[in-house]
């Protein structure tokens, strides 16, 4: 972008701003503000899949079948015990190494597979290499997994919080479970669900920073590359350790997305109250 810029604004800048533009505008920094999508797209998408399992966990949870309750009790009271970074770090490796498996019964001949015994993959042509997308799915899954029982947790409050008496009223009207369910119940429900969907949200938001684990480029490990001591062969030192204003350009960008997400998650509450003689609901 520096070399755009005619000789004469250049002259007038002064060479201290045109050395900061020019620093902020390389292919590095260009990379590291292309970067945001890679965090905002996790967190939605791994809102998204927490969503999805968080219903279907509520669903089993609160089933009136044991065979279906206690797998979704084991699935909201086991997995939210486990640390996000640990199931971050497994479930992709995990599905990795399947893949690379269930490749290397198709591809790997059994001279290939005993020249590399107690190696792996068996083979080289069982070796997968996946893109930063692919990793980038992974990992939205992995979040969806590990906060969709917590979402779960809630949802299943939710759903045991609007009052049986509406509930009893809408089958007195001749609706049958289907619609209850559909036309009453889940309405409803969202107005308890979304203060507590707004708290799952700030902890995705929040476990977004350890994409940098699974070889995704994102904000917070380019803020630690680029803020590093850089050193070149023909100007020497060019700046020392600054990582604590990357880090600082990070905290204001994480507390902006907070903010906006409140802002969000304060209308969506404003429209699942609207209509309804619950006091205090909007706040």
């Amino acid at each position: 972008m520096l070399d755009l810029l005619p000789e004469p604004l250049k002259a007038w800048l002064g060479p201290d701003v045109t050395f900061w533009l020019g620093y902020f505008t390389n292919g590095k920094h260009i990379a590291f503000f292309v970067s945001v999508h890679y965090t905002v797209l996790a967190a939605l998408l791994g809102a998204a899949c927490a969503l999805v399992f968080g219903l279907m966990g509520a669903a089993l949870w609160t089933s009136r079948n044991p065979w279906l309750r206690w797998p979704g009790a084991v699935y909201v009271n086991m997995v939210r015990g486990v640390p996000d970074v640990l199931f971050f770090l497994f479930f992709p490796l995990a599905f990795e190494q399947a893949m690379e498996w269930m490749r290397a019964s198709a591809v790997c001949t059994p001279e290939a597979a005993a020249e590399r015994a107690g190696q792996w993959p068996p083979c080289p042509d069982a070796n997968i290499f996946f893109s930063t997308y692919e990793y980038l799915a992974l990992a939205c899954v992995s979040l969806g997994i590990v906060y969709g029982a917590f979402a779960a947790n809630v949802i299943a409050g939710a759903m045991r919080s609007v009052p049986r008496g509406q509930l009893e009223a809408a089958r007195a009207f001749g609706l049958s479970a289907r619609q209850v369910l559909w036309r009453v119940h889940l309405p409803q429900m969202w107005i308890y669900a979304l203060p507590g969907l707004s708290n799952v949200w700030m902890l995705i938001i929040k476990a977004t920073s350890l994409l940098s684990l699974l070889q995704i480029a994102d904000i917070v490990q380019l803020a630690n590359r680029l803020g590093a001591p850089n050193f070149s062969r023909s100007a020497g030192l060019v700046h020392g350790d600054w990582r604590w204003g990357y880090y600082l350009v990070l905290l204001v960008f994480y507390i902006g997305l907070t903010f906006v997400s409140e802002r969000v998650f304060a209308a969506l509450t404003r429209r699942a109250s609207r209509g309804m003689a619950i006091e205090g609901a909007a706040r």
